[in-house]
């Protein structure tokens, strides 16, 4: 996003939606915490750790290197900077999801600089049995849309079957794409329109079990039954308003995470819906509901106060020019 949306967002949004400081009693930050690591100002994706209970891995879009971060969720602090070797220069590093085996994929996918890139990059590496600063040799893999150029923020990968899939990020909707069964990282890699995502999407997470995919956008979010790949919408998601950029379950499933960019972020905890919890944080478990600020199929906002709703709905439509980028 455009540094002058960040900052607006900050004045009109970081009060109303930060995470108190107790959130992360729970010890595992599935309360939500606060990213507190200084060096990460523009966290765009985030994965919860199956091998470090507790810990959660994210990363900046842009970083003076191709670093991820594993931050601890009961306190907020940076347990351990990971370097990846063996990949290029990132460009616009948007999303990390984790995979069977403890594999960490890593989406460098992003493309609004008038959506030019002919081609984008997945990392993949296994995620670090020890917790501490260190390089891993990460697999780079070359991927392609069957139907041209797509910008894209959200990648997720099944944690049953490892296949990858990305939304491209479009302001009237997007679509979830299938990549091949199996990466190759001695070819290009296409990946083809599956189904409508009905939403201008950010980031996407699988539930553990892999049945449910939740998308989230700047303004809402969409849970949808995966249903063999063939998706069905089911409700709608809450999300904290601004510069959102992330989304995961908790490992047990029991929780949505909701992040933001920006120094000192919050990450907020929903009740993860259809399963695994309690469903609220605004689901809808019928599915239905009027078309949201997000796109088509429409999404909840979470918005305690009407003025403040109107100030940032005024905000993000008129300066929605300025960001496209990131």
């Amino acid at each position: 996003m455009r540094r002058s949306f960040a900052v607006l967002a900050s004045a009109l949004l970081v009060g109303a939606f930060a995470v108190p400081a107790s959130a992360a009693d729970g010890g595992d930050g599935s309360d939500g915490f606060t990213i507190k690591d200084p060096r990460i100002t523009e966290s765009s994706g985030l994965a919860a750790s199956r091998l470090h209970p507790g810990v959660y891995w994210t990363h900046n879009d842009q970083d003076n290197g191709p670093y991820l971060y594993a931050v601890d969720g009961s306190t907020g602090e940076t347990v351990a900077r990971v370097a990846l070797s063996g990949v290029g220069t990132p460009r616009d590093v948007e999303a990390i999801s984790i995979g069977p085996d403890n594999r960490i994929f890593v989406g460098d996918i992003g493309d609004n600089d008038g959506v030019t890139w002919p081609y984008v990059w997945i990392y993949e590496l296994p995620e670090p049995t020890e917790l501490k600063d260190q390089t891993v040799k990460a697999t780079q893999y070359v991927v392609k849309y069957a139907d041209g150029s797509r910008d894209a923020e959200s990648m997720a990968v099944h944690p049953k079957t490892g296949r990858v899939y990305i939304i491209d990020k479009h302001e009237d909707g997007g679509h979830l794409y299938e990549g091949p069964a199996r990466l190759s990282a001695s070819g290009t890699n296409v990946f083809r329109r599956a189904a409508p995502v009905g939403l201008w999407a950010t980031d996407a997470a699988f539930s553990p079990d892999g049945e449910r995919l939740a998308v989230r956008g700047y303004l809402g979010g969409i849970w949808y039954d995966w249903n063999g790949g063939q998706i069905q919408r089911k409700g709608r998601i809450s999300v904290p308003l601004g510069q959102g950029e992330s989304v995961t379950y908790t490992t047990d499933g029991e929780k949505l995470l909701l992040g933001m960019e920006g120094a000192g972020s919050p990450v907020k905890a929903e009740d993860a819906p259809g399963g695994g919890g309690s469903a609220g944080g605004g689901s809808d478990a019928s599915g239905e509901g009027s078309a949201g600020a997000d796109g088509p199929g429409g999404s909840t906002l979470g918005v305690g106060a009407v003025g403040l709703l109107v100030a940032c709905a005024v905000a993000f439509f008129g300066l929605r020019r300025l960001f496209r980028r990131r």
